[in-house]
């Protein structure tokens, strides 16, 4: 029997780490890579060049494949609801896929669903009913300041502005004019730190949770990923975990889905989680896996989509740190190499193939151990070390 065919649709970092997993399961993966020198396609020997807006490229990439994947959520819907039609097995479906491409959607459906969420509205895409709007929601926000997002493409803070006036995003107003995207306005969530729970589910029903991380963001970007998140109480945990998992049933997720949460602390009373964002696909605030977990995100989500069943998703130490490398100042990531591994050998390294730019994703590092406060510092000094400090 021939193996089974993954087709992946984005060349980035998510699916060149998919890449060793395929291999060790026998399972071939094909992934459409925007460029010859892509991350993925560095590692990936099936990698034909296209875009995910291009139906042909869609069309020839999951030609003779078992399932169709994605490593972000960029791809047309229409297209997706015709391969669905045709007999092509698209996972997740582009039903539950919507919910991360528009946040709109998402917001509208988890309300529905009793998810925890902020307060928010939908901002008229007429500009002048759009500033009113804003400027209600403003004057009935704490502090006078609320957060508009841009309801499609934004990605690592982008398309995301804390506004205090309807004037902080008189740009915003016009692309929506001009035929961009809808805005959405969501309450400025006074947040004690930034969770992050990641589900599998395959389509039979079998659902894993791993245990809940802290992410650490710095200028809109994950800095750093804690696991499991300290201070957690096992309430809080089963709260979160919860959560996501009505979420992934709710939507009908199959494979990795990421719920990014808010902890808000509450004096007298349990601490409060709200969710923030969703991405269905292996996520930042997962990479910790592939050495911290008996199996890891891109493992797990390999599985979910080919309806096998899921691997254990228990820690393998008792703290796994991963700190990203968000730029460099090395022409070459490899450069550092001899003195990270030799001054941290217990450091699990892997970069990305990426041309170096400032606070570009390079890399990430994974230290585990039994000491927190040690594994922290060690897997942040790694970074620096990578980033040229």
């Amino acid at each position: 029997m021939a193996a089974p065919v993954i087709a992946v649709v984005g060349g980035g970092q998510l699916a060149r780490m998919m890449a060793p997993a395929a291999a060790e399961l026998g399972v071939h993966l094909r992934v459409l890579v925007e460029a010859a020198d892509s991350s993925a396609a560095q590692v990936v020997v099936d990698s034909p060049i296209g875009v995910a807006s291009d139906d042909a490229a869609i069309r020839a990439l999951v030609a003779g494949a078992d399932v169709l994947t994605f490593e972000h959520e960029h791809v047309p819907n229409d297209l997706l609801h015709e391969l669905v039609a045709a007999g092509t097995p698209v996972r997740p479906g582009p039903h539950a896929l919507v919910q991360a491409q528009d946040k709109i959607i998402m917001r509208r459906r988890l309300t529905e669903l009793g998810a925890p969420c902020p307060r928010w509205a939908e901002l008229s895409r007429d500009e002048a009913t759009a500033r009113t709007e804003l400027a209600d929601f403003l004057a009935a926000s704490p502090g006078g300041e609320a957060v508009v997002k841009t309801s499609r493409g934004g990605y690592d803070g982008k398309g995301v502005r804390v506004v205090s006036a309807p004037d902080d995003v008189a740009d915003w107003f016009a692309g929506v004019s001009a035929g961009g995207p809808t805005l959405l306005v969501e309450e400025k969530v006074p947040f004690a730190r930034e969770l992050a729970v990641l589900v599998a589910r395959r389509p039979s029903g079998e659902v894993r949770t791993w245990p809940v991380v802290e992410s650490v963001q710095r200028d809109g970007v994950c800095s750093e990923v804690v696991a499991p998140a300290p201070d957690l109480t096992a309430a809080e945990a089963e709260r979160a975990r919860s959560v996501a998992v009505a979420i992934a049933e709710g939507l009908d997720v199959t494979g990795v889905l990421a719920v990014e949460l808010f902890e808000v602390r509450v004096p007298g009373a349990e601490p409060v989680i709200i969710v923030n964002e969703l991405a269905m696909r292996p996520h930042n605030s997962g990479h910790w896996t592939i050495d911290g977990s008996v199996t890891s995100q891109f493992e797990q989500h390999l599985r979910a989509v080919l309806d096998l069943p899921l691997g254990e998703t228990a820690t393998t130490a008792p703290w796994t740190v991963m700190a990203n490398v968000l730029g460099s100042s090395l022409a070459q990531m490899t450069d550092a190499l001899p003195a990270v591994l030799a001054q941290f050998p217990d450091a699990r390294v892997n970069l990305y193939g990426k041309d170096v730019r400032p606070g570009r994703k390079l890399g990430h590092v994974n230290v585990s151990g039994t000491d927190l406060d040690d594994v922290r510092r060690r897997a942040m000094a790694a970074a620096a070390i990578l980033r040229g400090e």
